[in-house]
């Protein structure tokens, strides 16, 4: 069973589950699947390609599956898809993939808060906070556990790694390796994430390490190679130091926040 307002609009369609809420003036487009327990907030407009998992609750005004911003897209069939238990706040925009059959993906347990935008091709993790009217741009990664504060910019393509946090306002444009707080603009890097680490039972011996490796990325005046090496000499092997060893690899040590000066051997 479900709650449908008869002034809402359900196109015949629309795969609804069981025990869905939809409120008045909701607009639920052909190709869309909203899985059970979710709730349709007033004036929500849920577009082609939306793919919506379970006990997700949209608010008044947000846009879902809205047709990606980007001169390259010519109108090819693509998707959102959203996870499990997302609260998305009033006026959120989330557009769907530029590719044929792509998508755009938000993971579970996610709070998108008022007036935020994510871009098409970006993938949102789990547990990941986004702040009132921040931005996230085209083909982003947002890690799980992270929180981008209020106002935050992400330019396109920009990774952000697990449990970070971006400062109000920050505009982020380049990849943000895991465990940090980044703040400022320009973007400084302002330590290590400690508190949300300690609410994510990591001990205090984990997050000194964590520290020791950003020492010798961010303030031992060297380059990124030489500062690697440091690590792998200096701190213990653990999960949380390889993350961090293996997220500037893979990205050739395109950081935000490294000084002009410090470039990479």
């Amino acid at each position: 069973m479900f709650q449908i307002s008869p002034l809402a609009f359900v196109h015949p369609n629309a795969k609804i589950g069981d025990n869905v809420t939809i409120n008045a003036f909701a607009y639920i487009d052909d190709n869309v699947e909203i899985g059970e327990g979710c709730v349709i907030g007033p004036h929500v407009s849920i577009r082609s390609g939306a793919r919506i998992g379970k006990n997700n609750r949209f608010y008044d005004g947000c846009v879902i599956s809205a047709a990606p911003q980007d001169f390259r897209w010519k109108g090819e069939d693509s998707f959102v898809e959203i996870g499990d238990n997302n609260c998305i706040r009033e006026h959120v925009i989330i557009n769907r993939s530029i590719h044929a059959g792509k998508s755009t993906r938000i993971g579970n347990n996610s709070f998108i808060m008022a007036q935020s935008h994510i871009g098409h091709d970006s993938i949102v993790g789990d547990y990941v906070v986004i702040g009132n009217a921040a931005k996230i741009a085209g083909a982003c990664k947002i890690g799980n556990y992270t929180i981008l504060s209020s106002n935050a910019l992400v330019h396109e393509n920009c990774d952000i790694a697990e449990w970070v946090l971006i400062k109000g306002g920050c505009r982020v444009n380049n990849n943000v390796p895991p465990f940090t707080i980044m703040a400022h603009n320009p973007i400084e890097y302002y330590g290590v994430n400690a508190y949300i680490l300690r609410k994510g039972k990591k001990s205090e011996a984990t997050i000194d390490d964590i520290a020791k490796c950003y020492r010798h990325i961010y303030q031992s005046q060297t380059s990124p190679f030489n500062a690697l090496k440091r690590i792998e000499t200096d701190v213990d092997p653990s999960t949380e130091r390889d993350e961090i060893l293996k997220f500037i690899k893979k990205h050739d040590y395109r950081l935000a926040a490294l000084p002009p000066e410090v470039t990479a051997e």
